[in-house]
């Protein structure tokens, strides 16, 4: 086992592209080989927003289908996922020390900004998994909730943020043609993440004019601030993928710690 696990930041891109055989797809499904099985796997998706924070805590979980308009067969899959009431119950004890309220919810189950990158990089489900809410979309707000869960790296548990490196719905082409302002944006977050500079994702919208084009409302981008400060915000991160899908959704990944 790893002395410590790595936190990480995937995109999911659109619910669809499981159906696929895209680049993103190939690395996720790779994901679960970079690393010894963990004892568990907490998720944090861009898809749950909750104040007080939810922490998933029945022994099993669901399979939610949060979207609409996609192909039959996507609403076919399911993911079978265990949890872990005592690790959820720790999480919510390890929350509060840390001055964050949460909640435990025995009866949610996993949405699509977990369980489809599940299915992909760990498809047997036979690690237990607790998704925890981000608490709203404030950049600073989920670094912090990023910093309470990163104690549990120590204890084998695998941290993973999930939403997209750049995700405006309304750009969207199935020509796969990539505007310039999506891989400018890419690029910046590169050099931002690799070059060691937290502070400036904290405060993206005022650190890059192609912000607001890569993301309209924050939420997907948050997941990245919440597993950087999980993986130690006074370290450099590293991409490990990156690719486009539906031309203008970034499918960036990035390792930390």
């Amino acid at each position: 086992m790893p002395s410590r696990y790595p936190a990480l930041f995937i995109s999911h891109g659109a619910p669809d592209f499981i159906l696929t055989e895209q680049a993103a797809v190939t690395a996720l499904r790779q994901l679960g080989e970079r690393y010894p099985q963990p004892r568990a796997i907490v998720v944090v998706s861009a898809h749950w927003i909750r104040r007080p924070i939810g922490v998933t805590a029945g022994e099993a979980h669901g399979t939610i289908h949060d979207f609409s308009g996609f192909a039959e067969a996507l609403y076919q899959l399911t993911y079978p996922a265990k949890g872990d009431p005592g690790l959820a119950a720790n999480i919510a004890d390890q929350l509060s020390a840390h001055g964050i309220e949460s909640e435990l919810i025995p009866d949610r189950g996993l949405d699509h900004g977990a369980w489809i990158p599940l299915l992909l990089s760990h498809p047997q489900a036979r690690v237990p998994v607790i998704q925890v809410s981000l608490p709203s979309a404030d950049l600073p707000e989920c670094a912090g909730l990023g910093e309470a869960l990163g104690p549990l790296r120590d204890e084998e548990v695998l941290i993973i943020g999930s939403g997209g490196s750049v995700h405006n719905l309304r750009a969207m082409n199935r020509e796969e043609r990539t505007d310039a302002w999506a891989s400018g944006f890419e690029q910046w977050l590169r050099e931002t993440v690799e070059g060691n500079r937290f502070e400036e994702l904290l405060s993206a919208e005022q650190s890059s004019p192609l912000f607001p084009a890569a993301h309209p409302t924050s939420e997907h981008f948050a997941p990245l601030l919440t597993a950087w400060a999980a993986g130690d915000r006074h370290r450099p991160g590293r991409r490990f993928h990156h690719s486009y899908s539906y031309g203008n959704l970034g499918m960036s990944m990035f390792e930390f710690g």
